[in-house]
């Protein structure tokens, strides 16, 4: 039908491919994951997660540097606190590990954006996102108290120097809580980075771990996403926007970069893929065994999740991604 047609014309030489790439990798597309725990010179690696370390607030801080120097414009913050009680206390309080993580790390280097992980399961002793029903070990969280526990730690993460809040617990109407709490505190130019389409996940294994975060009973389906649902991500992402998210997040990305697809055509919002733990897991464990070529398997697959509609990636491969890139 088209005999003068040969796509093979484009391929054939490395910069004439790159001159027709449709879709481009930078360090300014990544963000990196920084777990933030209590003490000094504390970098203890996490099993499950080969290179990826629970931090104290001066060992994160080096690594902000790093992260930096490498280009990579944000780092968000997960927190392990000292103890933990059914308040969540750890996630509001103003000497929470997330706010003096934020404070240090804005005060060494104000251009790096700190996005500040708003959410409870680090910090409730059930590892559930909320307030229980007493009695209920399902882990079916009481939504609307939930929403002023999620409002009081998105302002003191704001006030800490948090420069983007990304409320993770699917709560209904938590980001029209915390935007009304950021406002009300004087954050109007604080920006919300919803985890709109959150899925009740087995990827996020190696994460509970390093966030010490894994459920003590029941789990997580009667607040996050089934697996099976993309309609249902589409009516959260318009949910999100109408109460005042400016940017959205499908996690995780993988297997679910048809997700990403569908919500980047309904909005004009940027949107973010989390490469998660169990997704960093599998390439680290394949690498380490010979099975695969790292660096080709990351790239490609970071690659595939802009391809997707990707504006942004939350991704532990981060910084070995941007020496790769470097290297090409």
């Amino acid at each position: 039908m088209f005999p003068n047609l040969r796509p093979r014309r484009l391929r054939q030489h490395p910069q004439l491919r790159r001159m027709v790439s449709e879709n481009t990798l930078t360090a300014s597309d990544l963000i990196y994951p920084l777990f933030a725990v209590p003490g000094e010179s504390v970098a203890t690696e996490v099993k499950s997660m080969p290179g990826v370390y629970q931090l104290s607030v001066d060992k994160i801080v080096d690594e902000a540097k790093e992260v930096y120097d490498l280009g990579i414009p944000a780092i968000i913050l997960f927190g392990i606190p000292d103890t933990k009680d059914d308040d969540a206390t750890g996630a509001w309080h103003d000497c929470g590990i997330v706010q003096k993580a934020s404070t240090a790390v804005k005060e060494a280097l104000p251009d790096l954006i700190v996005v500040a992980d708003t959410c409870l399961c680090e910090y409730t002793p059930h590892g559930h996102c909320g307030y229980l029903e007493t009695g209920d070990l399902s882990g079916r969280v009481l939504n609307d108290p939930t929403l002023e526990l999620l409002k009081k730690t998105a302002v003191s993460q704001a006030k800490a120097g948090a420069d983007i809040i990304a409320p993770s617990g699917m709560m209904d109407g938590f980001v029209e809580a915390i935007r009304e709490g950021l406002d009300d505190a004087g954050f109007q130019d604080t920006p919300i980075l919803s985890y709109t389409a959150k899925y009740a996940s087995a990827y996020y294994g190696p994460f509970r771990d390093a966030a010490e975060s894994a459920p003590q009973f029941g789990d997580r389906r009667t607040y996050q996403m089934d697996p099976a649902n993309g309609i249902e991500a589409l009516k959260e992402t318009e949910l999100d926007i109408a109460e005042g998210a400016d940017m959205l997040m499908v996690k995780p990305a993988l297997a679910y970069m048809d997700i990403i697809w569908r919500i980047k055509q309904i909005t004009n919002l940027p949107v973010a893929a989390y490469n998660v733990s169990g997704e960093y897991s599998m390439v680290k464990a394949a690498a380490l065994n010979g099975w695969i070529d790292e660096k080709k398997i990351v790239l490609e697959t970071l690659t595939g999740f802009k391809r997707a509609g990707a504006d942004l990636i939350l991704t532990y491969h981060a910084k070995d991604a941007v020496r790769w890139m470097q290297e090409q």
